[in-house]
C-alpha cells in the first residue's frame, strides 16, 4: 500500500509548461547504455518514467527525438563495447546507469555530454572533479553522499531481526563503488558504535553467489547488507531467492528489491531519479554543458517491508516500522 502522495511543484510545472511551448524542430538523439538486461522490468518502468519526463519537455520519439538503447544484460564486461557502439552513432548526450556504465562511457568519449544515475561516489571514481563542478563532459545524480546510510541499515535490519550480530555486505569488488570501499568503509563506521561485527560478502560472478550465502548462513545470527552494486542488482532474484531458502535476514539498497521478495530496502526512489534527470538531457538538448551542471543529491528515500517474505522467516516486524515504511507488501 502505497503512503506517499507525490507533489509536483509548481515551479516545475511551470518550467514544463514553458518547455512544451517551445517544442524544439530539430530531431535531437540520445543514447541509453544500462548494465542490465533488456527485459528487467523494474529497469524498463524507470526507463518509462524517463521518458514521460522529456515529454514534459517538449521531447518525444519519432518526432524530434530517438533513443538507442545498448544492454549488457548483466555482463559488465560487455559495457566497454556498448559504449564505443553508442558513441559511434554521435548522440547528442548520453545516459549512463550505476558506476561501472559510467565508467565505461567516460572511457568512450571525452566530448559528448554523459549524464549518469546511481552512481555512488562520482568523485572518488574520477568521474567528475567535484559535486558542484563537475568540470568536463559528465554530470549527473548520485545515490552517496548520505554518511549515515551505513547505520541506517544496520538499524533496520536488526529492528527487524534483533537476533543479527554479523552483517555480511555483498559487492563486487570490479564493480562497487570504490572497489567495495566507499559503502565497507560508511557500513564498519555504524558496526563499530553498535558493537556488531561486518563480514566482506564477496561476488565476482553470479556463481559466487550461492557460496557466499553458504558461509554465512553457517550460524544463526548472520544477515546481509546488500549494497548499491551494478552486480548485485543483475542478480537480485537470485540474491533475494537464497536469502529466502537459507532464512537469512537482508536489508537491500532499492525498492525493486523489495518488490520481488526481499525482506527490507531503503535507499533512493530510483524513479524519482528519472524523472529529474530528464530536466538535466532538456537542458544540455538545449544547448547546455555537463560542466555547468552540478551532480545531484538523492531528494527522496523509500523504506519498503515484505510483509510475506517476514512471515515465511518467522519475523514480526514491530508496527511501528510498518507504520513508517514508505510501502508495506503484504
Amino acid at each position: 500500500m502505497r503512503r506517499r502522495d507525490f507533489i509536483t511543484s509548481l515551479g516545475g510545472a511551470a518550467a514544463a509548461f514553458a518547455a512544451r511551448a517551445q517544442t524544439p524542430d530539430a530531431t535531437k538523439r540520445i543514447g541509453v547504455l544500462s548494465p542490465y538486461p533488456e527485459n528487467d522490468k523494474a529497469i524498463q518502468a524507470q526507463l518509462a518514467l524517463f521518458r514521460s519526463a522529456l515529454g514534459q519537455f517538449g521531447w518525444s520519439e519519432g518526432h524530434n527525438l530517438r533513443i538507442d538503447y545498448r544492454w549488457a544484460g548483466g555482463d559488465m564486461d560487455r559495457l566497454a563495447p556498448l559504449a564505443r557502439e553508442l558513441v559511434e552513432l554521435r548522440p547528442d548526450a548520453l545516459l549512463v546507469r550505476a558506476t561501472p556504465g559510467a565508467i565505461a562511457a567516460t572511457r568512450a568519449t571525452r566530448t559528448i555530454p554523459i549524464v549518469f544515475v546511481v552512481v555512488s561516489d562520482p568523485v572518488g571514481d574520477g568521474l567528475v572533479a567535484s559535486i558542484a563542478h563537475p568540470g568536463g563532459n559528465v554530470t549527473g545524480f548520485t545515490n552517496g553522499l548520505e554518511e549515515s546510510i551505513g547505520g541506517k541499515w544496520i538499524e533496520i535490519l536488526r529492528e527487524i531481526a534483533p537476533s543479527v550480530t554479523r552483517f555480511g555486505i555483498m559487492y563486487n569488488p570490479r564493480t562497487a563503488p570504490g572497489g567495495g570501499a566507499y559503502y565497507t568503509r560508511l557500513i564498519k563506521r555504524a558496526a563499530d558504535t553498535l558493537q556488531v561485527r561486518t563480514i566482506p560478502t564477496l561476488i565476482e560472478n553470479a556463481d559466487e553467489i550461492d557460496s557466499a550465502f553458504q558461509t554465512l548462513a553457517r550460524e544463526a545470527d548472520g544477515g546481509l547488507l546488500v549494497v548499491p552494486d551494478a552486480t548485485t542488482t543483475a542478480n537480485r532474484a537470485r540474491i533475494v531467492a537464497l536469502a529466502a531458502r537459507l532464512r537469512v535476514p537482508a536489508i537491500y539498497p532499492f525498492r525493486f528489491f523489495s518488490d520481488e521478495g526481499g525482506l527490507v530496502s531503503y535507499g533512493i526512489e530510483v524513479g524519482d531519479v528519472y524523472r529529474r534527470v530528464a530536466a538535466y538531457i532538456d537542458r544540455i538538448l538545449r544547448g547546455a554543458t555537463p560542466a555547468e551542471l552540478p551532480v545531484q543529491a538523492p531528494t527522496k528515500f523509500d523504506l519498503v517491508i515484505n510483509l510475506k517474505t517476514a512471515k515465511a522467516l518467522g519475523i514480526t516486524v514491530p508496527l511501528i516500522m510498518q507504520m513508517t515504511a514508505t510501502d508495506v507488501i503484504e
